[in-house]
């Protein structure tokens, strides 16, 4: 009797749930259309998928948000007439509010309601985020692993090799003259190289602590603007509400710096246009090493160009170090990228087709009990 009392007692503290609350926390985005396929509801996740509220979206047709040629619309009408569940992987979202995405989507006939079917929109990018977070920061371990070997192993011979042809200078004929200035040239050039390839290297912890992105931002767009990107035209799009970025000012300037300067050599000669943009996203966290705890992520930094795109051969390697579509480049601005916010605990992924690539940099937040480090 005592155990069947404990049970009911259990039931009765329970609290009880709303629906519209469960769905609304729902990291996937949820429409829910009737028969006419007009939305008849719409969750938090929706509200941000499609960039406008509930009491926007209800009683707007779907056709709307979506062009009549979506394959959504035929999922609609297979779960409506066969009253199954149906589901299609890899559907590309490429509207103005929605931009370019590529989701999962479920159809679910709603049988208490007939003619209404439930969509299920879950965006596949979440795992290719995690996924690409991790291959650009294991490039980045590969590039300080190499930047320290290089400083060891590789400036102090050539420092030898450079003395012997300066003392071989003194005394060689005038032809000989053109080989050992070759090889004090060449060794002066790689030296170089491997110096720039030391900040790669984790020589300390870096310096954080709060950051304005828009100040960062703008101060990249000055250089941009009266230098490399004169003939650029930029467009800024700010969330002005953003939190401060826990993270480092200069560091950040030089990523921002790096990817703007790549974006204004992909662009076209005429009509170049380079569109930086800052939101405040839910629901991504990162584990940070060494710990139990997850970052919110919720700080994204987009950097959009209409340049041709990135080659397809080069996108899955394009943050490690020597890639790089450039005739003279070095191929590291990117692997100092990755390396940079990964050292921040963020995120950076790319989108690319012509016309239109997206660099998305993702960025932790001040929070509460965040001191410089």
């Amino acid at each position: 009797m005592m155990g069947k009392a404990t049970t009911l007692a259990r039931k009765r503290t329970q609290p009880a749930l709303d629906s519209a609350a469960v769905l609304g926390a729902l990291p996937a985005a949820v429409v829910v259309v009737d028969g006419e396929n007009v939305v008849v509801f719409v969750n938090g996740a929706a509200e941000q998928l499609f960039s406008s509220g509930a009491s926007y979206l209800c009683g707007l047709p779907l056709t709307d948000l979506l062009p009549p040629d979506s394959p959504i619309f035929s999922l609609i009408a297979q779960a409506h007439d066969d009253a199954l569940v149906v589901s299609e992987y890899g559907v590309v979202l490429d509207t103005p509010r929605t931009g370019h995405r590529t989701v999962t989507v479920q159809a679910v006939p709603i049988n208490e309601t007939p003619g209404c079917v439930l969509l299920s929109l879950h965006e596949q990018s979440i795992a290719l985020k995690i996924g690409g977070q991790l291959a650009s920061r294991n490039a980045a371990r590969s590039v300080t692993a190499m930047a320290a070997m290089l400083a060891h192993e590789v400036k102090n011979p050539l420092s030898g090799i450079r003395g012997a042809a300066q003392l071989l200078e003194q005394t060689a004929s005038e032809d000989d003259r053109v080989l050992t200035r070759l090889i004090v040239d060449e060794a002066d050039r790689i030296v170089s190289l491997v110096d720039r390839m030391e900040v790669f290297s984790d020589k300390e912890p870096i310096d954080r602590g709060s950051v304005n992105i828009h100040q960062v931002l703008e101060h990249v767009r000055r250089i941009a603007e009266n230098g490399f990107g004169r003939k650029v035209r930029f467009v800024e799009s700010y969330d002005p509400s953003l939190p401060p970025v826990f993270g480092n000012r200069d560091q950040l300037i030089q990523v921002f710096l790096n990817l703007v300067k790549n974006a204004s050599e992909a662009v076209p000669a005429d009509n170049g246009e380079i569109v930086l943009t800052t939101a405040y996203q839910h629901g991504v966290r990162i584990a940070v090493p060494g710990t139990d705890t997850r970052r919110h992520l919720p700080l994204v930094v987009t950097i959009q160009d209409n340049g041709p795109g990135i080659p397809e051969d080069l996108r899955p390697h394009l943050f490690d170090a020597f890639v790089t579509t450039k005739p003279s480049g070095t191929g590291l601005g990117l692997a100092l990228v990755a390396k940079i916010i990964g050292d921040h605990g963020g995120i950076v992924e790319f989108d690319s087709m012509p016309r239109r690539t997206i660099f998305r940099v993702m960025l932790p937040m001040v929070e509460e009990g965040d001191t410089r480090a």
